[in-house]
Protein backbone atom coordinates (compact mmCIF):
# COMPACT_ATOMS: atom_id res chain seq x y z
CA UNK A 1 0.00 0.00 0.00
CA UNK A 2 1.23 3.54 -0.31
CA UNK A 3 0.86 6.36 1.86
CA UNK A 4 1.62 10.17 1.95
CA UNK A 5 2.93 11.59 5.22
CA UNK A 6 1.36 14.92 6.67
CA UNK A 7 3.98 17.17 7.58
CA UNK A 8 3.64 16.80 11.99
CA UNK A 9 3.88 12.35 10.87
CA UNK A 10 7.30 13.18 9.41
CA UNK A 11 8.59 15.26 12.53
CA UNK A 12 7.24 12.48 15.16
CA UNK A 13 8.50 9.60 13.29
CA UNK A 14 12.28 11.91 13.75
CA UNK A 15 11.74 13.74 16.49
CA UNK A 16 8.69 11.71 18.97
CA UNK A 17 8.03 8.34 17.67
CA UNK A 18 6.00 7.88 20.99
CA UNK A 19 3.29 11.18 19.53
CA UNK A 20 2.62 8.37 16.99
CA UNK A 21 -0.73 6.61 16.55
CA UNK A 22 0.46 2.60 16.65
CA UNK A 23 -1.14 2.21 13.31
CA UNK A 24 0.84 5.23 12.01
CA UNK A 25 4.15 3.86 13.42
CA UNK A 26 3.00 0.38 12.48
CA UNK A 27 2.32 1.38 8.52
CA UNK A 28 6.16 3.35 8.59
CA UNK A 29 8.34 0.61 9.66
CA UNK A 30 6.62 -1.93 7.41
CA UNK A 31 9.08 -1.99 4.81
CA UNK A 32 5.87 -3.55 2.29
CA UNK A 33 4.43 -0.07 2.44
CA UNK A 34 5.40 3.01 0.41
CA UNK A 35 6.12 6.16 2.39
CA UNK A 36 5.63 9.39 0.36
CA UNK A 37 7.30 12.62 1.66
CA UNK A 38 6.25 15.88 -0.24
CA UNK A 39 7.98 18.61 -1.12
CA UNK A 40 5.14 20.59 0.44
CA UNK A 41 6.52 18.87 3.73
CA UNK A 42 10.00 20.25 3.09
CA UNK A 43 8.92 23.51 2.24
CA UNK A 44 7.12 23.73 5.58
CA UNK A 45 9.50 22.29 8.27
CA UNK A 46 11.93 25.40 6.25
CA UNK A 47 9.71 27.73 6.76
CA UNK A 48 8.82 27.25 10.31
CA UNK A 49 12.21 26.31 11.28
CA UNK A 50 13.17 29.96 9.91
CA UNK A 51 10.44 31.70 11.46
CA UNK A 52 11.61 29.66 15.04
CA UNK A 53 8.67 28.03 15.28
CA UNK A 54 9.66 24.38 14.85
CA UNK A 55 12.86 24.01 16.60
CA UNK A 56 14.35 20.90 14.83
CA UNK A 57 17.78 19.19 14.89
CA UNK A 58 19.94 21.26 12.37
CA UNK A 59 21.50 17.79 10.93
CA UNK A 60 17.45 17.34 10.25
CA UNK A 61 16.87 20.67 8.99
CA UNK A 62 20.58 20.39 6.62
CA UNK A 63 19.09 18.21 3.97
CA UNK A 64 15.37 16.69 4.60
CA UNK A 65 15.25 14.85 1.18
CA UNK A 66 18.63 12.91 1.91
CA UNK A 67 16.88 12.16 5.52
CA UNK A 68 13.42 11.03 3.63
CA UNK A 69 15.38 9.13 1.52
CA UNK A 70 17.26 7.52 4.50
CA UNK A 71 14.25 6.20 5.68
CA UNK A 72 13.11 4.79 2.82
CA UNK A 73 10.86 6.91 1.65
CA UNK A 74 9.70 8.50 -1.62
CA UNK A 75 9.90 11.67 -2.85
CA UNK A 76 6.86 13.38 -4.33
CA UNK A 77 7.30 16.51 -6.16
CA UNK A 78 5.04 19.74 -6.21
CA UNK A 79 3.44 19.62 -9.52
CA UNK A 80 1.77 22.20 -11.14
CA UNK A 81 -1.40 19.86 -11.14
CA UNK A 82 -0.80 19.68 -7.24
CA UNK A 83 -0.74 23.19 -6.74
CA UNK A 84 -3.86 24.17 -9.77
CA UNK A 85 -5.90 21.26 -7.62
CA UNK A 86 -4.99 22.75 -4.08
CA UNK A 87 -6.40 26.19 -5.55
CA UNK A 88 -9.42 24.84 -6.52
CA UNK A 89 -10.27 22.73 -3.50
CA UNK A 90 -13.94 23.52 -2.65
CA UNK A 91 -13.26 24.31 0.86
CA UNK A 92 -12.60 26.84 3.32
CA UNK A 93 -9.58 25.70 4.79
CA UNK A 94 -6.91 28.72 4.69
CA UNK A 95 -3.83 26.27 5.82
CA UNK A 96 -2.30 26.26 2.41
CA UNK A 97 0.37 23.65 3.28
CA UNK A 98 -2.84 21.49 3.88
CA UNK A 99 -4.39 22.72 0.96
CA UNK A 100 -1.39 21.19 -0.93
CA UNK A 101 -1.19 18.16 0.99
CA UNK A 102 -4.80 17.63 0.64
CA UNK A 103 -4.61 17.88 -3.25
CA UNK A 104 -1.41 15.84 -3.47
CA UNK A 105 -3.43 13.49 -1.51
CA UNK A 106 -6.30 13.38 -3.66
CA UNK A 107 -4.74 13.70 -7.18
CA UNK A 108 -2.21 11.19 -6.33
CA UNK A 109 -5.06 8.58 -4.94
CA UNK A 110 -2.61 8.43 -1.66
CA UNK A 111 -4.24 8.30 2.06
CA UNK A 112 -2.67 10.38 4.46
CA UNK A 113 -0.94 9.80 7.56
CA UNK A 114 -2.13 12.65 10.38
CA UNK A 115 -4.04 12.96 13.39
CA UNK A 116 -4.93 16.68 11.84
CA UNK A 117 -8.95 16.77 12.15
CA UNK A 118 -8.77 19.43 9.31
CA UNK A 119 -8.35 17.13 6.65
CA UNK A 120 -11.30 15.89 7.15
CA UNK A 121 -13.35 18.35 5.23
CA UNK A 122 -11.31 17.44 2.22
CA UNK A 123 -12.57 14.54 -0.26
CA UNK A 124 -9.46 12.39 0.87
CA UNK A 125 -8.69 9.66 3.42
CA UNK A 126 -6.51 9.53 5.91
CA UNK A 127 -5.62 7.18 8.84
CA UNK A 128 -4.33 7.63 11.92
CA UNK A 129 -6.00 5.28 14.58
Amino acid sequence: MKYLLDTHAAIWWWCMPKRLSRKARRLMEDTETQIFFSAVSAYEIGYKHRLNRLPLPASLIRDLAANARDEGWLLLPLGVEHAQRAGVLDNDHRDPFDRLLAAQAESEKLPLITNDPAFESFDIKSVWR
